[in-house]
């Protein structure tokens, strides 16, 4: 997903990843990001362009930057440069170039090293970047486990004032490179901009058992008849994609190919569907998951909805061909109830009944997709966050047996869209699933995340007790 929720923000203080080829940027890029956006692989030289993106750091706006490799075999393009000089190399030369247009316009360099002995190719990016010593953090990465730490630790005899020992692709010791980061950097220009058009349409995708309706409601949402619609079950097969405008919102509409049991798929082509439906999960946002009124909620249902909430994305849950049900006082209350009967963990997910063959409750069906939408990508500042946690825990305190026993030390919102949130935990291992619910529900209820699935990850506190 592209959406960025910093995005939202103008003045970003600018974060700069650096270091030579295959040291670990991009898998550090990603892992800052919390979504695999940048290329990463065992080829040195995979990062080329300069990757950028606006992300939250330890809470705060920063618009952070992959940098391409640092290499010292290389040529000069035009001046002092040989006209037959191969062209990897004069590529090299310009990525190397534009790295340090970069790093002269960072408010904070990022030099990731590696742990062990130095290259020729670090010693002279080192040099290179000591006239802006005083704004660079060294962070040592591939030391997961305690690997190679004695011999990183030499790396200080270059100057540096600390080092940071990381791991990017196992997040070990990252969040403290997070909040060196945030403590080195000045966030005083930074402005929030809410009048700044979304970057990108709401992706929402269609998902359901066959013939619940999918193409249907899609057609009507689009105003198009992009989607063929047939009562016979898996009509549709790849994933078909639509658009429209809705109270100047942009919405993209993901129509997929009905999801059912494994051991109804025969057809290898169907099979390939239905990954491709499930996969589609990646790119949305949102879920409406259509569920035929007149046969209720199924089994192949919940799993569907699981896969969503497990991806952290908004599901609504779409009674489709509400025309044609009985005529029974209280209908959708007892509709409604039998669900969160048989579906308890779901109970935040709104319940809307529609007909997409007529239209009836598609609005209201989209002005519940604009609410939870607005939920997804709110952030909750870090200081609320835990006057809140205090409140919580006052009121409902933690186990004090001597096996039960924990003590909650702080928490962070780490990602909007999805939303989740790390509590630090003197033992995590002690957390119950009642009190992990427990802290969910809170977050659902006090927080303004009432319709959303909340992710919540408990980390140890440096301190135990």
């Amino acid at each position: 997903m592209e959406f960025d929720p910093a995005l939202r923000y103008r003045r970003l203080p600018v974060v700069a990843l650096v270091g030579r080829p295959n040291v670990g940027k991009s898998t550090l890029f990603n892992r800052l990001l919390h979504r695999r956006r940048a290329i990463t692989g065992p080829t040195p030289g995979v990062t080329r362009d300069p990757v950028e993106s606006s992300v939250f750091i330890a809470g705060k706006p920063v618009r952070l930057i992959d940098t391409g490799g640092f290499k010292l075999d290389r040529d000069t393009p035009g001046d002092g440069g040989s006209p037959a000089a191969p062209a990897g190399k004069v590529l090299d030369s310009l990525v190397v170039e534009r790295t340090m247009e970069i790093i002269e316009e960072a408010d904070l360099i990022v030099l990731l090293l590696e742990a062990g002995e130095l290259t020729a190719e670090d010693e002279e990016f080192i040099n290179l970047l000591r006239p802006r010593w005083k704004t660079l953090i060294a962070a040592v990465n591939k030391t997961e486990g305690g690997r190679l730490e004695g011999e990183a630790w030499n790396l200080l005899s270059y100057g540096f004032e600390k080092l940071i020992l990381i791991s990017a692709e196992h997040g070990d010791r990252v969040l403290d490179l997070e909040e060196a980061i945030v403590s080195r950097l000045d966030f005083s220009a930074v402005e929030l901009d809410p009048g700044e058009p979304e970057k990108r349409p709401v992706a929402l995708a269609l998902l359901g058992k066959p013939n619940t309706g999918k193409s249907t409601l899609s057609n009507r949402l689009t105003a198009s008849a992009a989607s063929i619609v047939s009562e016979i079950p898996g009509t549709t097969r790849d994933v078909v994609e639509g658009a429209f405008r809705y109270k100047n919102r942009d919405f993209r509409v993901l129509d997929t190919a009905g999801i059912r049991r494994k051991s109804k798929v025969t057809e290898n082509i169907e099979y390939y569907s239905v990954n491709r439906a499930v996969k589609t999960l990646e790119e949305a946002d949102m879920v409406f998951l259509l569920i035929d009124a007149l046969e209720g909620l199924t089994e192949q249902d919940k799993k569907i909805a699981a896969l969503a909430c497990d991806r952290g994305r908004g599901i609504i849950l779409v009674l489709n061909k509400w025309d044609i049900m009985p005529r029974i006082k209280n209908a959708l209350t007892a509709a409604k109830d039998k669900i969160h009967y048989f579906f308890g963990q779901m109970t935040y997910a709104p319940i809307v009944p529609i007909s997409a063959a007529d239209g009836t409750g598609v609005e209201t069906l989209l002005e519940t997709a604009c609410r939870m939408y607005n939920q997804l990508c709110s952030r909750t500042d870090t200081a609320v966050l835990n006057r809140a946690l205090a409140r919580w825990i006052e009121e409902y305190p933690p186990p004090q047996g001597p096996r039960t026993r924990f003590k909650i030390k702080y928490a962070v919102q780490v990602s909007a869209n999805p939303v989740q949130f790390v509590f630090f935990v003197s033992r995590p291992a002690a957390v119950t699933e009642a009190y992990r619910s427990y802290l969910c529900n809170r977050i659902r209820q006090d927080l303004g995340y009432s319709m959303v699935p909340v992710k919540l990850e408990l980390r140890p506190s440096r301190k135990a007790e």
